[in-house]
């Protein structure tokens, strides 16, 4: 605990702060004569200058929430907390995620806004995360990275105007299923290599839609889950998916990467996968 004189100090701080921030707008022109646009870039003008001066304070108070999102390394407890909210250790970011992209969902189809609210909440915590990895590790040619609110799995990378479906999943598998094969068929190329832990990925390219086009993928298995990551083509420009296997199999090794996928492994995000007979 602090001494009074720590808070007084605190306090004296405080005020400080936002005289500093009071001393900045004042300075700027008035905006009060102002209509339309220019009423509105005045504002922001405003709004930059106070988000300047107080973005010291932010910053200092932001290292001490920072630990809450991180991993304890050797942790053999799993990386929830009491309220079950999954915490992975994310990239570095100037700021936040970006906007989920929304997607109604088809006639019969739910969505995650169909969740109760603490799921939700749980569920757009781990794709916030995975927003942060992933634009950390694909290659800049996937552009800008945002979670779609229909599905856990479901996110998107952005372009020069074209958009690339990304899927991340990591789900439970069904006890006595085998782990799946890449197949060199119908031209499909196929590459492997050996995780942390043993753990073989395989990864492919593989046409879609036409002989022109290729979606990228890479598989393993991680724990009692399968994980798979797949960024599939731009149909309308007929552009093939902007990432290699090999880059793929180079993300699966990075340890945010794994990070992020054993939590999801512990404290799954999605249902177990159950193979239907003769579906």
């Amino acid at each position: 605990m602090g001494t009074n004189e720590d808070r007084t100090d605190d306090r004296a701080a405080a005020v400080l702060v936002r005289d500093a921030m009071d001393r900045a707008t004042a300075e700027l022109p008035a905006t009060a004569d102002l209509v339309g646009p220019a009423r509105a870039q005045g504002l922001r003008r405003r709004a930059r200058v106070r988000a300047a001066i107080g973005g010291a304070v932010l910053a200092v108070a932001g290292l001490g929430l920072a630990g809450a999102f991180v991993l304890p390394g050797g942790d053999d407890e799993g990386p929830t907390g009491s309220t079950g909210v999954i915490d992975v250790a994310a990239p570095p970011a100037s700021s936040g995620p970006p906007p989920p992209v929304h997607l109604e969902p088809s006639p019969g189809e739910s969505s995650m806004a169909d969740l109760p609210p603490a799921e939700r909440a749980r569920l757009e915590n781990f794709q916030n995360q995975a927003v942060g990895v992933l634009q950390q590790l694909l290659p800049p040619s996937v552009g800008t990275v945002q979670r779609i609110d229909l599905g856990v799995q479901h996110y998107q990378g952005t372009k020069d105007g074209k958009t690339f479906h990304i899927v991340f999943s990591v789900r439970p598998f069904e006890p006595g299923t085998a782990p799946q094969a890449c197949r060199e068929i119908k031209g499909t190329v196929c590459s492997k290599t050996t995780l942390p832990g043993g753990i073989e990925a395989n990864a492919w390219t593989s046409p879609v839609n036409s002989d022109t086009v290729t979606e990228s993928r890479v598989w393993f298995r991680y724990g009692a889950s399968n994980v798979s990551l797949a960024v599939s083509p731009h149909d309308a420009s007929n552009t093939s998916a902007p990432v290699t296997a090999q880059q793929l199999l180079d993300l699966a090794k990075s340890s945010a990467f794994l990070d992020l996928v054993k939590a999801a492994d512990r404290n799954p995000v999605a249902e177990m996968q159950r193979t239907i007979v003769g579906g």
